[in-house]
């Protein structure tokens, strides 16, 4: 593992049991509806499906599809996250598996996936242009990826947050990680998600495509889960 690497795991592991707490609450919030209706715009939840949910933090998505009905494995680089999602799968009374990997580099055999999952993931890799790759190998004929993101390491934003937003807990030090680490992601990451149409396309993916209304759909008040860096969603299939 690159040093890069090293320190966003580092970074997360130090963030994970409020990052739990908060995912466990987003659960309980209006916010569970709206993930799900989007998510329901591009899965098809009349079968049984096969999903890895890359990124999976302590199992927000992984909880949402599992409930559903779906066979979900989630993936996380970080061991203190994994141990989180599966403490709150305990809680939850939901069965997602869940593995610590690299999401640059999943550990599974080729076309297993009828979809991919991921959310605010792909801002964190360094090497992108791989792991879209690699993820094409992972699905199915058919099979779809679904990438919610935000230009994070660009986008400036300067809308109000609450006084409990997610971040008013950071050390100075946990700060001052997430400045290094954005910078370097900076110089090896480029505009999206217009880089990501090519990267995709590069990568074998076709029907790329590209939502911003998302944010308005899920961020519809601001509070204690509000993003103020505007999302999007990419959907792309093998």
């Amino acid at each position: 593992m690159d040093a890069l690497k090293r320190e966003i795991e580092a970074y997360w592991a130090g963030r994970e049991e409020k990052f739990e707490a908060l995912r466990l609450d987003e659960l309980k919030s209006d916010k569970r509806q709206r993930w799900l209706e989007e998510l329901r715009r591009y899965l098809p939840m009349e079968r049984r499906l096969e999903i890895l949910d890359i990124g999976t933090g302590t199992g927000f998505f992984s909880f949402l599809l599992a409930a559903e009905g779906h066979s979900v494995t989630g993936i996380d680089l970080t061991p203190e996250m994994i141990e989180g999602a599966r403490h709150s799968a305990g809680l939850l009374g939901l069965n997602p598996t869940f593995q610590v990997m690299d999401a640059e580099d999943p550990d599974f055999a080729p076309e297993r996936f009828d979809a991919i999952v991921t959310r605010n993931l792909t801002s964190f890799l360094p090497n992108l242009p791989e792991a879209y790759a690699r993820w094409h190998r992972l699905l199915r004929s058919g099979g779809v990826l679904i990438n919610f993101d935000g230009d994070y390491h660009y986008d400036q934003s300067d809308a109000p947050l609450p006084a409990d937003h997610a971040h008013k807990d950071l050390t100075q030090a946990q700060s001052a990680a997430y400045a290094h680490i954005t910078s370097a992601l900076r110089a090896v990451q480029q505009r999206r998600p217009e880089w990501d149409l090519t990267l995709l396309q590069n990568a074998g993916f076709r029907d790329i495509r590209v939502d911003r209304d998302c944010y308005g759909r899920i961020y519809r008040e601001i509070d204690r889960f509000f993003n103020p860096t505007p999302i999007f969603c990419i959907t792309a299939r093998k």
